[in-house]
């Protein structure tokens, strides 16, 4: 979730035929069949600085199999997680073919920034990747990208101190440890609510005025994060790695992005797990967290719509996420990479794997309004945690909540 947190190679998949679609930012997509062919126009990628050496390697193999297609790669020192804000600035500057958070395509493709993805290409990605990861770069029943990268939250935890059956429930979890997390990032926290058994913005978060947080299960959510103030064997803090270096926490929540800081301060006694059982309502549910989906998306302004759409199934392919994988350790979204006897030897993979199953985990909502979500949901939540919203007034404060998220 690094993205998140900032804002906040097999070719099965492709054919010999290349797309032909309109560069005029309709975010039409058209197959041209077998006698499309590429207009021979360099197609720029814009990928994070780190992953760049990755991407070399992976583009190399791709113009080997591609004669017809040349491909600059270029280190995108701004990011991922800017590339709403960053293409805004001239689309026709940026790169042709470029990565972004599944949660920034709903607002790009109603500004016209990003094509949809070919029939072909994407009937493809449907069937080899996960369900969630294929569901991410969905919006309005229309393909916007293609996954290639799961990122959620997880547990941490010192394996001297805690054992795994330990971080199975929230309630053995803190009687025989102390977790850490912090109480005002709603990326955190909030999905407690689904956990509850409220929806965001409809059940495939692109519904505006569609949830269910000012309703009795919200209330419910909002008592569990009062509960938590007394919970000595829950720390808020913003500062959990430090928190973790002293022993005063024994678990922490945190994703993949962090997993050589945890690392450095654990040693051999790191350990990982999936999300424990939380008691709710007097029921136990499974505790939930906000899943991530990094996608490659095609710019409507290539020149090249033909290459760049090609470029982009041969990025998000089975072997291009194994080499992710391996170089970088990103999780990957494809099965049959899930499966790979390398991601199957990693807990970490096989964690965050398991987190982004339905039950452990929501995708996060596409539309624009998450930007106001954001900050109307820490002092929700925080009030909450702290005792400065009164249960009295949980129902009030979640109805404002709800009218301020839907505007």
């Amino acid at each position: 979730m690094k993205t998140w947190k900032k804002a906040l190679l097999s070719t099965a998949i492709l054919g010999t035929a290349a797309v032909a679609l309109t560069a005029c930012g309709s975010s039409k997509s058209s197959d041209g069949g077998s006698k499309a062919k590429t207009d021979g126009k360099t197609v720029r990628l814009y990928v994070d600085t780190e992953q760049k050496k990755a991407y070399d390697e992976i583009v190399a193999n791709f113009e080997k199999e591609n004669k017809d297609v040349k491909v600059e790669v270029k280190a995108n020192n701004s990011g991922a997680s800017n590339a709403k804000t960053d293409i805004a600035k001239d689309p026709a500057k940026y790169g042709d073919v470029f990565q972004v958070p599944h949660d920034q395509l709903g607002d790009m493709a109603e500004k016209g920034y990003i094509n949809e993805i070919a029939p072909k290409y994407a009937d493809a990605s449907k069937a080899e990747n996960s369900e969630l990861a294929f569901n991410a770069v969905n919006y309005k029943g229309k393909t916007y990208a293609l996954p290639y990268e799961e990122q959620s939250q997880f547990i941490y935890y010192d394996k001297t101190k805690l054992t795994a059956d330990d971080v199975k429930s929230w309630d053995t979890l803190t009687s025989k440890g102390v977790l850490g997390t912090n109480f005002a990032v709603p990326y955190n926290v909030y999905p407690i609510f689904f956990s509850a058994g409220t929806t965001l913005y409809g059940e495939n978060g692109e519904k505006l005025g569609d949830m269910s947080v000012d309703s009795d299960k919200g209330v419910n959510a909002m008592k569990w994060f009062a509960e938590q103030k007394n919970n000595k064997g829950v720390m808020n803090t913003d500062n959990t790695l430090n928190q973790l270096k002293s022993g005063k926490v024994s678990a922490i929540i945190d994703g993949p992005w962090s997993s050589t800081s945890v690392k450095e301060v654990l040693g051999d006694k790191m350990a990982v797990a999936p999300y424990p059982t939380i008691n709710i309502g007097g029921e136990e549910k499974q505790m939930q967290a906000f899943l991530g989906i990094k996608s490659i998306a095609v710019n409507a302004k290539a020149p090249d719509q033909a290459g760049a759409q090609k470029l982009a199934a041969y990025l998000t392919s089975e072997a291009a996420q194994l080499v992710l994988f391996k170089d970088q350790g990103l999780v990957p979204t494809n099965t049959k990479a899930q499966e790979n006897a390398d991601v199957q030897a990693s807990d970490l993979t096989k964690t965050v794997i398991t987190m982004a199953q339905p039950g452990y985990s929501t995708l996060m909502p596409k539309l624009a309004q998450m930007s106001i979500f954001w900050d109307k949901a820490t002092p929700l939540i925080n009030g909450a945690y702290t005792g400065q919203i009164k249960e009295a007034d949980y129902k009030a404060q979640l109805g404002t909540f709800a009218k301020d998220i839907n505007k």
